[in-house]
């Protein structure tokens, strides 16, 4: 009788040990799952300025975060940083301003449901050339090039200081225009090329609805 009691205690133990095993893999996989497939966070040495303080609507890339290396940005003529930035969600779009003229203008695809990009006014916190990016989940770096999750170029403007939401390159040209990212705004590589260009850190983006 003792015996017996003594087994069921020892089932009844790992039965329990199991369920919390189960539950804190299931936790962990599910936080995982949330990352944004195409977003980064730097490996190396950061460049980074504080943003205006405006809040996003919601809380984006709460899970393990992309990394990504890169070249850091080189300096930048006082003539490119008067350039100021404006996402138009509504028409997929971003627009490059100096003073009220539209200099450039390109295509972009933005936050897909339950994920959309946060609006507000930030400003360019840290950029890179020929961004390499490592997959949140598996570990797997995929090398710089054209044919990188990230494409040929990254500029961040939010962070909460693990993850990371910015413009950046996509070998997919044809989502571009589209709801398809956790927040990232994906360009077509020479778009985010020539974007990269106009701007600098400290850049001036609004992002509206």
């Amino acid at each position: 009788m003792i015996r017996s009691e003594f087994i069921a205690r020892i089932v009844m133990w790992l039965c329990f040990t199991t369920a919390a095993l189960s539950l804190a893999v299931h936790w962990r996989l599910n936080n995982s799952m949330k990352a944004d497939a195409h977003s980064t966070a730097p490996m190396g040495k950061k460049t980074q300025l504080s943003s205006s303080g405006v809040k996003p609507q919601q809380q984006f890339f709460s899970g393990h975060n992309s990394q990504a290396t890169g070249k850091q940005n080189p300096p930048r003529s006082p003539q490119k940083s008067q350039a100021n930035v404006v996402v138009d969600l509504s028409d997929r779009r971003v627009y490059v301003y100096r003073q009220s003229t539209v200099i450039a203008s390109y295509p972009i695809g933005v936050g897909k449901k339950g994920w959309e990009t946060p609006t507000g006014s930030f400003k360019v916190m840290h950029m890179q050339h020929n961004p390499a990016w490592r997959h949140p989940i598996t570990g797997q770096v995929f090398p710089a090039g054209p044919n990188s999750p990230l494409g040929l170029r990254w500029i961040g403007f939010w962070t909460d200081g693990h993850s990371h939401i910015g413009f950046h390159g996509t070998p997919n040209a044809d989502v571009v225009g589209s709801p398809v990212s956790h927040g990232c705004l994906r360009m077509r590589n020479p778009d985010v090329v020539s974007l990269y260009n106009y701007v600098t850190l400290g850049t001036q983006v609004e992002v509206q609805q």
